[in-house]
Order: structure tokens, then C-alpha cells, then sequence
């Protein structure tokens, strides 16, 4: 990797001659494979914007131009042309190198993104801005095709086309987002890629018209309306130019050349602008190109063979979810299954080939799904919206208004609750509870392990009215699975008795609890262990008997502090005059957690059972000694 030893910088990248840039290509896809392999990451989408990004900064001056990735998981090669590449031993690695942009590691990160469909609005603002200082710089927006299909995309798009800021929105088109996509855009997309007519066309038309002598280039000027027809004849639709957007395209995204020539041009044009570049995902690494939602996220893996490096363990939470639904559908044809472009990550690619007929992939559209499944509900359907709590985020309004003020029995399977490691700040699933738990009808669970998942799912189905099942990224614990049977609703349950100190916990958070226990046990404190279970409705009961106890109680959750299940513990206290003294809150502090794995954010937050031992250990002998005190 010769020439990529020398690249430091968009400068360095800016020298180079045309063949220098396909090297400097080849290059970086052998380097990024290598990476990869051993740290996992997004290898898809970055090995088919490698072109792309060489030619952007080539022709654009980052980061006086402002370049928005969309997702922003396509963003190593931008990384590697700024001056990181020599971090990339710690991609995703705590202290390590983002896997998306962050504004603190780069100037040329001008913009932090990990949730889709973003970047144009984003652009467009800064786009608006530069129009209001009166400062010459290009804003561009690089999105993919899964991303466009977001609303708020298209709501970017209406807006940026009515007025006339100097936008440039690069919609890299590789016919996938992490899954197939699907929908009316998509299949607009395939037919502007896909039929050569309207360029060679119009280009013959231009040329006919300027080989007229004298007269040629007034005809020309009047034969516009003859080329916007041609756009309805050959291309149906011709949606960015309705939307007022002068369109460019396609373009081969694997081709410099062609791109720079492209961007150049796109420069040159004032007001919104829209390049069509065709690219693949995977480029130039055969695995990659033949399982593209397997290597859109990948763990460490073998390059010969693109298989993962991966040690036996039991299914995970996902898989058990997945194989679940599966079986209670076989039994109640109401189940319908809906994903917003993720099922593979949310388990559901198994119900989609066995019920494809009950199985609805919306694209990324989370807000639509749960009206949808609002829509399913009503008329008698038991919809299974499957969603990473971090995309849920992007739904609330629907969950409040569409589902719960109806009281419509939707259960949203929230995968990835709590922290999620290599991903980071826009991945951790640690706010569900707080932006859930306050609306009206809605029951909040989470299991403990992965027996007690399937049970809450088939006591979600025994519910007619709203539930949240939230659920970790995580495998489980090898526990043989029973028939189904619905939990008693809002009823926590007792694992292990003690005398000196409770301990309350919901999901993964039980085992630590158990840790701890054990680990107090040695120093001659006793504890007992509650499972929380349900977030919503409380267990009124047991909260009323553990704070009558005369033992101090922990709670332990990976959610955030404000709004979570130990909040709602003090507020159930409070409302019932109990002494809300005797809780102490143990759970995600108020920031941001940045990425790292799972155990490494955990000792980081002191969520371990040493440091919550310690904890307890010190709060004991104060509590103790207040007690005492208190008596005399």
C-alpha cells in the first residue's frame, strides 16, 4: 500500500493523476477489508463509496465545503482521506476511532450522524446559512437510496426545491439499504438506472441542433420543451426535476473520472442539485457483493472466506424472538410481522420466507410502521412491529397518538434496549423507557433472560391494548425453553431472599444483580433479588413491602437515570407516602455514552458487581449508622 502511506490529508488526494486515484482505490479496499476483518464494522457500504469519496475530495474543498454523510456508517474512506487511517486499529474501539462521523475527531466531520434520511436537511440548513453570511461554499449531502425513502428526506427534498440555495444532494444508489429496498421510490430508481434512452436522446437532439449553421443554438434554446418531453417519454416520472431540482445522472459510481467531471459540473450550477450515482455495494470483495445485509455490519471475520470469526454461544435474544413469533403465528393467523428495512437484524427473516404474505418491510420509515400497524389493529390484526429502541425514538408521536390514545393492541418488539457497544452514541438503546413509560395504556416488559421473552410475548398476545417487550443485544444464557404461558401482568418476581439489602433489576441487569449478591454474600451481607419484569405497570404489592422492609433498596437498569424504571420506583414511593430514602439508583448517568464493548461501558459507568458491592457495602454501614442514630 504504497501510495496510500503518502495520503494524509484531501490535498495529498488532490495531486494525485488519474491512475494514482484508481490505485489509491484499489488500495484502500485492500486496507479496509484487512481493517475490518478484525475490528467489524460497516464493510458494505464503505468498500462501494470508495470511488465516490476520492472523487469528492477531489473536486471539493472539505472542510470550507461541507460534506453530510447520511447514516454516516459510510464514512471510512472519508476518514482514511482526512488524515485517521493510521487509527483505524481502534475502529469501534473504546477510545478508539467512531465508526460514524464526530465532529471532535475531525474538522472535516461536519456533521455527526447515525439514524438515516438526515443529511439533507442538515446540508440544506447549512446551505441556507452560507446564503445568509454571504459565503461562498458548496453543501452537499451524500445519501443513499434506502435513506431517501425516509419522510424526512422527501421533506427535505420539497423544501430545498422551492427555494434556491446552492444544495447539492449525491444520491448514491446501490439498490439496498441494509435489506432489499423496497417500495415506489425504489422502483423509480431502478427504472432511471436502468434505461440508457433519455441521456443518449437527449445528447443526439443537442447535437442535431448545434450542427445548424447561424441559427443552431437559438433553436436549440427554444427546443427546451422538446427535451422536458423527452424526459416524460423515456423517464416516467422525472421527480427530482418536478421537484425543482436540476438532475444529473446516472453516473457510474466506480468510475473517477466520470464523477469528477460530474461534480465539477455540479459546481458550476446555482440553486438545489441532484447526482445520481450507481454504485455496489460490497465492490471489489466478493463476499461482501454476494451477502450485502450480512457484511452492512459485520463482526470480525475471515478474509479468504468472509465468514464470521465467531465462538460457539447460545442463540440470542433476536433469534429466540424471531424463532417465537414463528411459532405463536402458527397458531394465530392475525400475527403480522413489520420491520422498517431490517429483517435480518431483527430476527423476522424467518417469519418473512415462512408467512410472506404477513410479513410488511416499509423501508426505513418508522413513523409509518407504527401507524400502520395502528391501521392492522383496528381492523382486528395483531401487528409485531420488531425495531431497535434507537429507531423507535423516531416514532413517538405515532406510538402516543395513533396507537395508545386508541388503545390499540400493537406490541413493539424493541430490540437492542440498553447499551449495544462498538456503534456507540446513536445506537444505545438507553431512553425507550423514558419517552414510553409515561403514556397512557401502554404495558412496558423486559425479560430477564431469554425463556422469560417468550413468555412475555405470549402474554403480550394475551393483552388487547398497547405493549413494549424491550430486549438486548445479547445472546442468551442456554436456558431450555418451556411452553408458553402468560405472566401475571405487573407482578415482579422474587429470585433470591436475604436480610441486609434489596436489590431490585430488570433484563440483563438480574444476572448482575445476582453477582452481586453473590459477591456480598463472601463478606457476610445477605440480598435479596427482585426481577422487575414489568417497567409498566408496577408491582405495587412488592414495592409497598420492600420499602416497609427496613432494608435499603438498589436498582439496577442500563437505561438512562432520568425517566427510567428507578424513577418510576421513587415516583410510585412518593405518590404512596413511602420513604423514597431507602432507593438508590444505579443506571446510565446524564451523557452520552461513547462506543466500546459492552463490559468496557460497563466498568466505565460502574455498573460491575465489584464496584455495586462496594457501593453497597459503603452505603450499609451508613445507612446502619443513620438508623442508630435515628433510635437513640
Amino acid at each position: 500500500m504504497t501510495l496510500l502511506k503518502t495520503i494524509s490529508s484531501p490535498e495529498t488526494v488532490k495531486q494525485l493523476n488519474a491512475n494514482e486515484k484508481r490505485q489509491l482505490a484499489a488500495e484502500i479496499r485492500d486496507f479496509l477489508i484487512e481493517k475490518v476483518s478484525k475490528t467489524g464494522g460497516h464493510l458494505g457500504p464503505n468498500l462501494g463509496v470508495v470511488e465516490l469519496t476520492i472523487a469528492l475530495h477531489s473536486v471539493f474543498e472539505s472542510p470550507k465545503d461541507k460534506i453530510v454523510w447520511d447514516v454516516g456508517h459510510q464514512s471510512y474512506v472519508h476518514k482514511i482521506l482526512t488524515g485517521r487511517k493510521d487509527e483505524f486499529e481502534g475502529l469501534r474501539c473504546y477510545k478508539g476511532i467512531s465508526g460514524f462521523p464526530k465532529c471532535k475527531e475531525s474538522e472535516h466531520d461536519v456533521f455527526e450522524t447515525g439514524h438515516s434520511s438526515t443529511s439533507i436537511s442538515a446540508a440544506l440548513g447549512m446551505a441556507i446559512a452560507g446564503q445568509l453570511r454571504n459565503e461562498e461554499y458548496h453543501s452537499i449531502a451524500v445519501i443513499g437510496d434506502g435513506a431517501m425513502t425516509g419522510g424526512m428526506a422527501l421533506e427535505a427534498l420539497n423544501h430545498a426545491g422551492h427555494g434556491d440555495a446552492n444544495l447539492i444532494v449525491i444520491l448514491n444508489d446501490n439498490e439496498m439499504s441494509i435489506a432489499p429496498n423496497v417500495g415506489a421510490l425504489s422502483n423509480y430508481l431502478t427504472r432511471v438506472r436502468t434505461d440508457p434512452n433519455y441521456s443518449r436522446a437527449k445528447d443526439d437532439i443537442e447535437l442535431f441542433f448545434k450542427k445548424i449553421p447561424a441559427i443552431g443554438n437559438t433553436m436549440l434554446k427554444t427546443a427546451e420543451r422538446i427535451k422536458d418531453s423527452l424526459k416524460y417519454l423515456f423517464v416516467s416520472g422525472m421527480l427530482f426535476e418536478e421537484l425543482g431540482f436540476t438532475y444529473l445522472g446516472p453516473i457510474d459510481g466506480h468510475n473517477i473520472e466520470d464523477l469528477e467531471m460530474t461534480f465539477q459540473q455540479a459546481k458550476k450550477c446555482k440553486g438545489p442539485i441532484l447526482v445520481h450515482i450507481l454504485t455496489k455495494k460490497g465492490q471489489g470483495y466478493e463476499p461482501a457483493i454476494e451477502n450485502p445485509d450480512l457484511f452492512h455490519g459485520v463482526g470480525p471475520f475471515c478474509i479468504d472466506t468472509g465468514r464470521p470469526i465467531k465462538e460457539p454461544c447460545p442463540p440470542s435474544f433476536t433469534q429466540v424472538f424471531g424463532e417465537t413469533l414463528v411459532e405463536l403465528a402458527e397458531k394465530d393467523p392475525n400475527i403480522i410481522a413489520i420491520t422498517a428495512a431490517m429483517p435480518t437484524g431483527t430476527g423476522l427473516k424467518a417469519f418473512a420466507q415462512k408467512f410472506p404474505k404477513r410479513f410488511i418491510d416499509v423501508g426505513i420509515a418508522e413513523q409509518h410502521a407504527v401507524t400502520l400497524a395502528a391501521g392492522l389493529a383496528r381492523q382486528g390484526f395483531r401487528p409485531v412491529f420488531a425495531v431497535y429502541s434507537t429507531f423507535l425514538q423516531r416514532g413517538y408521536d405515532q406510538v402516543l397518538h395513533d396507537v395508545c390514545l386508541q388503545n390499540l393492541p400493537v406490541i413493539f418488539a424493541i430490540d437492542r434496549a440498553g447499551l449495544v457497544g462498538q456503534d456507540g452514541e446513536t445506537h444505545h438503546g438507553v431512553f425507550d423507557i423514558s419517552y414510553l413509560r409515561h403514556i397512557p395504556n401502554l404495558t412496558i416488559m423486559m425479560p430477564k433472560d431469554e425463556e422469560e421473552l417468550r413468555q412475555m410475548m405470549c402474554t403480550a398476545l394475551s393483552m388487547q391494548s398497547p405493549v413494549a417487550i424491550r430486549y438486548p443485544r445479547l445472546n442468551g444464557y442456554g436456558i431450555p425453553q418451556s411452553s408458553l404461558s402468560p405472566l401475571l401482568t405487573g407482578k415482579m418476581e422474587s429470585i433470591r431472599q436475604g436480610k441486609d439489602l434489596t436489590i431490585v433489576a430488570i433484563g440483563p441487569m438480574v444476572e448482575l444483580a445476582n453477582e452481586v449478591a453473590n459477591v456480598l454474600d463472601g463478606k457476610g451481607i445477605h440480598t435479596t433479588v427482585i426481577n422487575g419484569r414489568f417497567i409498566k405497570p408496577l408491582d405495587g404489592a412488592m414495592l409497598h413491602n420492600l420499602a416497609t422492609g427496613g432494608r435499603p433498596i438498589f436498582v439496577l437498569e442500563e437505561h438512562a437515570l432520568q425517566g427510567g424504571f428507578g424513577s418510576a420506583i421513587l415516583e410510585f414511593m412518593e405518590s404512596e407516602q413511602l420513604d423514597t430514602s431507602v432507593v438508590r439508583r444505579f443506571g446510565i448517568p446524564d451523557e452520552f455514552v461513547e462506543h466500546g464493548t459492552r463490559d468496557q461501558l460497563l466498568e466505565q459507568l460502574g455498573l460491575t458487581a465489584e464496584k455495586i458491592a462496594f457501593q453497597a457495602q459503603k452505603h450499609l454501614l451508613e445507612y446502619n449508622a443513620y438508623n442508630k442514630t435515628a433510635s437513640l
